[in-house]
């Protein structure tokens, strides 16, 4: 189906798709192969390659493990260590009953921010909201660490086409941790400026972390100061 197009040339390419990759743990390789062809194929080793991570469907996993989804969106969001490339996070926009859900404006304008920003010149824009750079350990508590934070976090609510409104708590939910044992718990999360701080109970000496990590993680609510919600994501390779 491509290959009629390779005589042309292309400006960027943007990528909708993942769903029957969903337990594709070579995701990321084959992603890695797919984008380095096509730029083979139309002669432009940095042709832009801007994707979408899969929206929110199914009913709601209760279990702070996670699954479902969790693991194809982390490995989408791993995508982005490959060179000119840009990711569409449409967590807060999915739909529990329809795997194509309707809201595609949000979704084009959430590309669009990084076609506006890399290839038209808009540097100030904002592209991305909080993508995990890194954990600290902190006295029987865990720091996440964000890029796409400038400013601080907020906790936030997505209606419909609507921008996110700004809830007043500071505490995000969505968030589990466990220790050597791996027996995830539920976190309790508060926003530290650009970071969020995780404490447990259960979790006196916690090691991992996972965030949204279910097909429907319609709990999580953590944005950026810009209105973009963070990406699922998980520390530990279990």
């Amino acid at each position: 189906m491509l290959a009629p197009l390779v005589p042309f040339s292309l400006r960027g390419v943007i990528w909708y798709q993942g769903e029957n990759n969903s337990e594709d743990r070579l995701y990321l390789e084959k992603m890695t192969a797919l984008i380095s062809e096509w730029r083979d194929a139309f002669r432009n080793p940095n042709l832009p390659f801007y994707f979408v991570q899969l929206a929110a469907w199914e009913k709601s996993n209760l279990n702070p493990a996670g699954g479902g989804w969790g693991m194809i969106r982390d490995l989408q969001r791993q995508c982005l260590a490959i060179s000119h490339t840009g990711m569409a996070v449409t967590i807060d926009i999915g739909d529990a009953n329809d795997i194509h859900p309707k809201n595609k404006k949000d979704v084009g304008e959430r590309l669009a921010l990084w076609a506006l920003q890399s290839e038209y010149g808009l540097e100030k824009l904002e592209v991305s909201g909080p993508l995990f750079q890194e954990t600290s350990i902190e006295d029987g508590k865990i720091r996440v660490h964000f890029t796409h934070a400038n400013g601080g976090l907020i906790t936030g609510k997505k209606q419909g086409t609507q921008p996110v409104s700004r809830t007043p708590e500071n505490n995000p939910k969505g968030f589990a941790i466990a220790g050597d044992d791996r027996k995830w718990c539920w976190a309790d999360a508060v926003i530290d400026g650009e970071t969020v701080l995780l404490s447990s109970a259960q979790v006196p000496h916690p090691k991992a972390v996972r965030y949204a990590y279910a097909s429907n993680p319609e709990d999580a609510n953590l944005y950026n100061k810009a209105g973009l919600p963070a990406s699922p994501f998980r520390t530990d390779d279990w």
